[in-house]
Formats: C-alpha cells, sequence, structure tokens
C-alpha cells in the first residue's frame, strides 16, 4: 500500500512539473515593434516569428505605431500575459527603463532589438554594426562627390541608432572637411525617419543655399526618398549623390534609376533569424555567444553585431540571390 501511495505520490509530482517543463520546451515570445506600417519592419516581424515557430516558441507581436505610450502600454500587456522574453524595437530609446524594470521583476528576459534601448537593465542587444553603416553612407558619397557642399540628413532624434549612423559618418566625412575639400552646410535630424518631412527638409535647405548643394548623406531609404522629390522638383534628381540604408523596394528601384547613390543592405532574415535564436536560448537559460559589448547607460550589454553590405548598382543582384526580392520585384 505504501509504496502504491509513493507511485501516486511521484505521478502527482510529475504531473505537477509538466507545465514548467512545457514552458521551457515552448518559450512565449513578446515582439514590440515601433511601427510595422514601416516596410522594413513587416519584414523583420515575419522572419522572426518563422524561426521562432522553428524553434518551438510562440510570438505575440505588437506594433506601437511610433507612439512612446503606446509601446510603454503593449510593454506591460506583454508582462501581463506571462511571455519569458519580450524582444523590442524601441520608438523611443530613452523612456523604457520603468516598462524594463517591470519586466524584469516579473522574471522576464529583454532583448534590444536594431536599436539599443539605453538607461535599462536589458539582457541583450542584436544589431548591425551601425557605426559601420554610417561610414558605408558617407563612403559611398564621398566616391561620388570628392568635394562640394554637403547637407547631412539625419534620422530620429528619438533613435539612438540615428546618433550611431551620424558618428560614422563623421569618421569618414572628417578627413575631407580638414582638408577643405567638402563643407558641411547645413544637417537636420528627422522626426519619426518621416519622409514628408525629410521632403520639407530638403526643400528649405536647398532654397537657403540657391540649390548649391553636391551631396546629401541621408541615413535611411525613407528620408533619402523624399529628399529625391525634393530634388527632382528642382531638376537635381540623379545630378546630387545620396545615400540611404534598408534596401526598401523603391530605393533599389531608385539606386537602378540612379536617381539614389547607394544604400545600405541589412539581411533582414540574418537578423530576425539570429534573435528568435538569442530569445529561446534566454528563455531557455542557456548561454547565448555574444560578439561585444555595448554600453547604455545602465550597463555594458552584451550584443551580437551583424555586418551590412554596400549596395550600388553594381552589386543589386545580391538581394536577388539572397532571396530578398525576386528579379521581377527589383526589375532586373
Amino acid at each position: 500500500m505504501k509504496s502504491f501511495k509513493r507511485t501516486l505520490l511521484a505521478t502527482a509530482l510529475a504531473l505537477l512539473a509538466l507545465p514548467v517543463m512545457a514552458d521551457s520546451a515552448h518559450p512565449k515570445i513578446g515582439f514590440s515593434i515601433d511601427d510595422l506600417r514601416l516596410e522594413r519592419w513587416s519584414r523583420d516581424r515575419d522572419y522572426f516569428v518563422a524561426a521562432a515557430e522553428k524553434l518551438d516558441a510562440k510570438v505575440f507581436v505588437q506594433s506601437a505605431d511610433a507612439n512612446e505610450q503606446k509601446q510603454i502600454s503593449q510593454i506591460e500587456n506583454l508582462i501581463s500575459r506571462g511571455v519569458d522574453v519580450i524582444v523590442i524595437v524601441p520608438f523611443n530609446a530613452t523612456v523604457l527603463t520603468n516598462a524594463v524594470a517591470e519586466a524584469k521583476k516579473a522574471g522576464i528576459k529583454v532583448v534590444s532589438y536594431d536599436r539599443l534601448i539605453l538607461n535599462a537593465d536589458i539582457d541583450a542587444y542584436i544589431s548591425f554594426d551601425n557605426e559601420k553603416v554610417g561610414e558605408m553612407q558617407a563612403g559611398g558619397v564621398l566616391q561620388a562627390a570628392p568635394k562640394g557642399n554637403y547637407f547631412l540628413l539625419g534620422g530620429a532624434p528619438t533613435d539612438n541608432n540615428a546618433k550611431v549612423l551620424r558618428e560614422g559618418q563623421m569618421k569618414v566625412l572628417q578627413p575631407a572637411i580638414d582638408k577643405g575639400d567638402i563643407k558641411i552646410v547645413g544637417q537636420q535630424w528627422v522626426k519619426e525617419w518621416n519622409p514628408t518631412e525629410a521632403l520639407s527638409i530638403v526643400e528649405n535647405a536647398l532654397t537657403r543655399n540657391d540649390n548649391k548643394i553636391d551631396a546629401i548623406v541621408a541615413s535611411n531609404d525613407a528620408t533619402a526618398g523624399g529628399a529625391i522629390q525634393a530634388l527632382a522638383a528642382q531638376k537635381l534628381a540623379g545630378k546630387v549623390p545620396i545615400s540611404g540604408q534598408d534596401a526598401d523596394l523603391a530605393a533599389v528601384k531608385r539606386v537602378l534609376d540612379g536617381t539614389q547613390t547607394m544604400t545600405v543592405y541589412k539581411p533582414l532574415k540574418l537578423i530576425a533569424t539570429e534573435a528568435a535564436k538569442l530569445s529561446v536560448q534566454l528563455a531557455r537559460n542557456e548561454k547565448p555567444t555574444y560578439s561585444s559589448q555595448y554600453d547604455n547607460g545602465s550597463k555594458k550589454v552584451d550584443t551580437i553585431l551583424l555586418t551590412p553590405t554596400p549596395l550600388t548598382k553594381a552589386n543589386i543582384d545580391v538581394l536577388e540571390k539572397d532571396g530578398f526580392y525576386t528579379k521581377a520585384q527589383i526589375g532586373l
């Protein structure tokens, strides 16, 4: 009889343990994204979800629609759902300290995706080397216009990446400025990376400088698109070299048309797949392999940095080889 009771007790304990085992076998991941209305982020989402599901994880996706309060509420919602890990593409890198603290208090790991969350106790950061992206942008434009008046079109002032990109750009431009080859005639950040705002900024810059702008270092494809509209209105599109980033389809077509000099391709499937792997490892208390550390003002954050690729007309077929776009989409 005693042995029967012992068996019964052991069975009951084993059954009680099952949900815990199932949780670690099937982690729940929250993915809080800055703004799914942008082509870039919807691609990240699709790749991330596909990779996480292959690893037996379930993903809950939220889009903040470029609203910091909405993002904070959504992170709180993911905490209340009891996810194991929250992956965040921050709209505003500086306002998530309390939301991250709440997640950590609930035993939830936090991963900063592509943009570094500042002044918060995050567990990991995964991104492309954004300083290198900035160097590639400035280098591509400088090669096309080694002398003349330059305008710097930055990203969102709320996005830490925008500042890192500028650091990379200036690394390349400063020697040419010091030599007197180029002159920065204006620089401005673009709220929310908004193309309409970029259009307005460049219109004003052209007016102020009597159209004498020889090159524009734009920090992504959306802002480059707005700038090129302003240039086109003055019949300068294709005459003023301009950079970008993200390999948005419209930008790739502009590179082929010659109105945009270059873009920087960041294989989104690579970052999304690696981020899904990282998240699942953290959920299962496994030890990920990091390549670097970044100081976010609160701590040195374990970081995985991936390598981007500069794209010009000469190597645009990389996108087709990678399965990023089809030949028909690109128009090759």
